[in-house]
């Protein structure tokens, strides 16, 4: 354990919805001399990729954050791969005039995602933005395909919607919507490196999984693109840091993608950081709930073990 931190608490709650092929969400808060930090990679990043998130709690909790230079963010909506009657009524009650769509879930068709995306279209109006995020999922072909049939309700960029680097530059040749790279930079071992020149128009930003808030600065930086600071589907702690990231980023053309607390059924703080008309006020979290989050002492012993693994040198 690091030096100066000074409580370790495991969370968990369930999803109100099936989100990135889980059903619960977990992680570790840790405390520290600045605040809470949050540590929660998911289950499938490996010891060596959930350091760089390990790095980001450190950082939250012992260091704090770079100074703001706006006090409020705006953010987008998140609509899972829900049916187009839940889509509709994720979009209004969210209040947000931005959203983000889920599409190609495995198990669904063009159809669905056509049917969500224009639901989300229709709760938003003509005026709204609309994203989607196909995580990955789409070969070359198809992704020209599908994006060529979502863009009759105007879509204001694709994210990820191709595997690789490669992939997102002989994509962005074959069609005229933004595009914006996520996990080939999040997840990738030089996310300052990865060259994005020609391969995107928007570069999504996490704070966990690219080391916490100044790392993150660095790679917007290195790649001189527009960003969008999104969430790695965390507690109010966890977002909080992706907050202070979007607050500290010198520029900020769109929404951003923090908005995902709605996902969850429970949270660390009763002060959640929720939307209010779109936004989030720039603020820390203090996490006075963990108690009826706790998670059940077999996940607590999986998150303690990981943790030990994840701070290791």
């Amino acid at each position: 354990m690091i030096e100066g931190l000074t409580d370790v608490r495991v969370f968990s709650t369930p999803l109100r919805t099936r989100f990135r092929r889980i059903d619960v969400r977990d992680g570790v808060l840790v405390r520290g001399p600045a605040g809470w930090g949050e540590f929660s990679p998911f289950w499938d990043y490996d010891d060596a990729e959930s350091r760089r998130w390990w790095a980001s709690a450190v950082e939250s909790a012992t260091l704090g954050w770079p100074d703001p230079v706006r006090s409020s963010v705006p953010v987008n909506c998140i609509v899972p791969a829900v049916g187009p009657e839940q889509a509709h009524a994720v979009v209004t009650a969210s209040g947000c005039a931005t959203a983000k769509v889920k599409v190609a879930e495995p198990g669904q068709t063009a159809a669905d995602d056509e049917a969500r995306v224009e639901a989300v279209r229709d709760a938003l109006g003509p005026a709204g933005g609309l994203r989607v995020d196909a995580n990955a999922a789409w070969d070359l072909d198809t992704a020209v395909e599908r994006i060529r049939a979502l863009d009759r309700f105007d879509l204001q960029y694709v994210e990820q919607p191709v595997a690789t680097v490669e992939e997102l530059v002989a994509l962005r040749r074959r069609i005229d919507v933004r595009v914006a790279a996520d996990e080939v930079v999040r997840r990738s071992a030089d996310p300052l490196g990865v060259d994005l020149r020609e391969a995107c128009d928007v570069v999504v930003l996490k704070v966990q999984p690219l080391g916490g808030v100044r790392a993150a600065l660095e790679v917007a930086a290195a790649h001189g693109l527009p960003c969008v600071v999104s969430s790695a589907l965390e507690s109010s702690v966890g977002l909080a840091a992706g907050l202070a990231l979007a607050a500290a980023l010198p520029e900020l053309p769109f929404a951003c993608g923090l908005g995902t607390l709605a996902l969850l059924t429970g949270d660390v703080a009763s002060d959640r950081l929720v939307p209010v008309d779109g936004a989030l006020a720039v603020r820390a979290v203090e996490p006075d709930r963990l108690d009826d989050v706790a998670a059940d002492p077999d996940t607590d012993r999986r998150w303690r073990a990981r943790l030990d693994r994840g701070a290791a040198p």
